[in-house]
């Protein structure tokens, strides 16, 4: 995307166009702290960011009966990120608001990639014994536009003893391969342990796998550096719990890497620590905390914003501003190993707007020549 630049007295400053979509429950709560991030990092670093605000969500399903009025797609091309806070409504059906907004933005804007970081922070409590945030640190790279989300699939006798449910799973050359060499190039730049592996299900899914398998060492020629590896997702989840400090990036298909990484967000300390992105690598990306809207926690101030933070983050680092993204990890862990007493609801000892204020205050005084 082109960067508008805005001239200040012959200084131009880079401005990036963000579309916030608060969304449900905690969401706005989440992406308030995480604004508050953003103000300050690029305030110190020099660039500016431009919001535009969405009331995409339970709240207005249920005013208009719409999920996304039919200009949103096109209206949402236009920015440089989108920053997504949490949709779930309890008083609307599950599937609605998830299927109408997340998957229908996901889908539309070609977001092929879900990328989810599994890193343990110093001070957050892990639930594995004797891991260490030196154990936990790899990537999932997750399929996002294919498989079993597709919607492809019916009914047959529907509401009869005979019915008959069909859920098919698609997967395409180009998409599977446009996935895989995506984390390939991350595997490459992230530059830890260079080893790619792919999580899947050869020995049952003998066609979807078997086109994964093929295409992943088709492509694995062009990339002697990196080293390659595959596991059954069964034994993934598995390796996860015993061994996590196996695993450097993984990638897999979108149910697979829908499981695995919320299995990858417990071992690294609870959804309140868990971003994630949903990447066009040519066009536009969202960002989000990838737990849910907690509607029982709603303005009372206690929930963790730390995953929006994480998210903010990741969304800077995705439009080339790496060192501002590093700036707030860094920022995180200070405070998860400096303050909180807790990443839950209600126990971390500060409220929610404090947490804020602390990454921010980080964010503001650390100095700039950080570790990568």
């Amino acid at each position: 995307m082109d960067k508008k630049e805005i001239n200040y007295g012959g200084y131009k400053m880079k401005t990036y166009k963000i579309a916030v979509i608060p969304g449900d429950g905690t969401g706005p709560e989440v992406i308030r702290e995480g604004v508050k991030v953003l103000d300050a990092v690029s305030h110190r670093l020099g660039f500016k960011l431009d919001y535009t605000y969405y009331d995409f969500g339970g709240e207005r399903y249920l005013r208009t009966g719409e999920t996304l009025p039919d200009s949103a797609i096109e209206e949402l091309k236009k920015f440089d990120a989108i920053y997504l806070g949490a949709i779930g409504h309890p008083q609307v059906k599950p599937g609605i608001l998830e299927k109408g907004i997340l998957l229908r933005i996901r889908f539309e804007l070609d977001q092929y990639v879900n990328l989810r970081p599994v890193k343990l922070y110093p001070g957050v409590d892990c639930p594995l014994k004797d891991k260490k945030p030196e154990d936990i640190d790899f990537v999932v790279v997750r399929e996002n536009t294919e498989g079993l989300y597709t919607g492809s699939g019916g009914f047959l006798k529907k509401g009869t003893p005979d019915e008959v449910a069909i859920q098919v799973s698609i997967n395409t050359r180009k998409g599977v391969e446009r996935c895989i060499r995506y984390a390939f190039e991350y595997c490459r730049k992230r530059n830890k342990n260079k080893k790619l592996t792919l999580c899947g299900k050869t020995n049952v899914l003998t066609f979807a796998f078997d086109l994964w398998e093929r295409t992943f060492y088709e492509v694995a020629k062009e990339y002697p550096d990196i080293t390659t590896d595959y596991a059954h997702v069964d034994a993934i989840t598995m390796w996860f719990v015993k061994n996590p400090e196996w695993f450097d990036v993984i990638v897999t298909d979108n149910m697979f890497g829908d499981i695995i990484t919320d299995l990858g967000a417990m071992i690294q300390g609870g959804m309140g620590i868990a971003a994630g992105g949903n990447i066009n690598p040519e066009g536009v990306s969202m960002f989000e905390p990838i737990g849910g809207s907690a509607p029982k926690y709603t303005g009372k101030g206690v929930i963790n914003p730390l995953a929006a933070i994480c998210a903010a983050g990741m969304m800077l680092e995705n439009l080339g501003e790496e060192l501002a993204g590093k700036l707030i990890e860094r920022a995180v862990m200070e405070v998860t190993s400096k303050h909180l007493k807790s990443l839950a609801a209600g126990k971390m000892g500060y409220s929610t707007a404090e947490v804020g204020d602390l990454v921010a205050k980080y964010v503001t005084e650390l100095p700039l020549k950080l570790e990568s």
